[in-house]
C-alpha cells in the first residue's frame, strides 16, 4: 500500500437557479427560501472544489494527472452547468430542488465513477455559493 494523498482542484462556474417546492405557493416558497425562491430566478458565481484521495505513484509522483482531473471535472460538470439554469438545463439536477446541498450530492454522483476509473477516489465536493455560504459533501461514508 502506498502513501495516501489528497489533491484538490478548484473550478468556477456561473449559474442561475430557483429554490422552491413546486407544490407550494409562491408565498410558501418565499417564507421558506426567501429571495432565493424568486420565480424569475437568480444567479451565483460558484466556486467548486473537488478533492480526490489516492496512492502516490512511485513512478510518476502523482495521485492523478492534474490534466486528467481537470478534464473529468470540465466534461462531467463545468460544461453542463456554466452559464446555465440549474433547474431547467442541467440533466443531473432534473427533479431536484436546486439547492447547493442537492447540487453537491449531484456533482458527487456525476464524478465518482469517472474518478475511480482514473485511479483515485473522490473524497469531497465543496461548493462556495457565496463568500458566506459553503456546502461540503463526503459521500455516504462517515467522516
Amino acid at each position: 500500500m502506498g502513501q495516501k494523498l489528497y489533491l484538490t482542484r478548484r473550478e468556477k462556474f456561473s449559474a442561475a437557479h430557483r429554490m422552491y417546492v413546486p407544490e407550494w405557493t409562491d408565498e410558501q416558497n418565499l417564507e421558506v427560501f426567501g429571495k432565493c425562491s424568486n420565480p424569475n430566478w437568480h444567479g451565483h458565481d460558484y466556486v467548486l472544489y473537488v478533492t480526490v484521495r489516492g496512492d502516490l505513484s512511485g513512478e510518476t509522483g502523482l495521485v492523478i494527472n492534474m490534466n486528467v482531473l481537470k478534464e473529468i471535472i470540465r466534461e462531467k460538470i463545468i460544461d453542463k452547468v456554466d452559464h446555465r439554469n440549474l433547474n431547467l438545463e442541467v440533466d443531473f439536477m432534473k427533479g431536484m430542488n436546486a439547492t447547493t446541498e442537492n447540487l453537491a450530492v449531484a456533482i458527487w454522483n456525476e464524478l465518482e465513477e469517472a474518478l475511480k476509473s482514473a485511479g483515485c477516489e473522490l473524497y469531497c465536493v465543496k461548493i462556495e455559493e457565496t463568500e458566506n455560504n459553503t456546502v461540503e459533501y463526503y459521500g455516504k461514508k462517515d467522516h
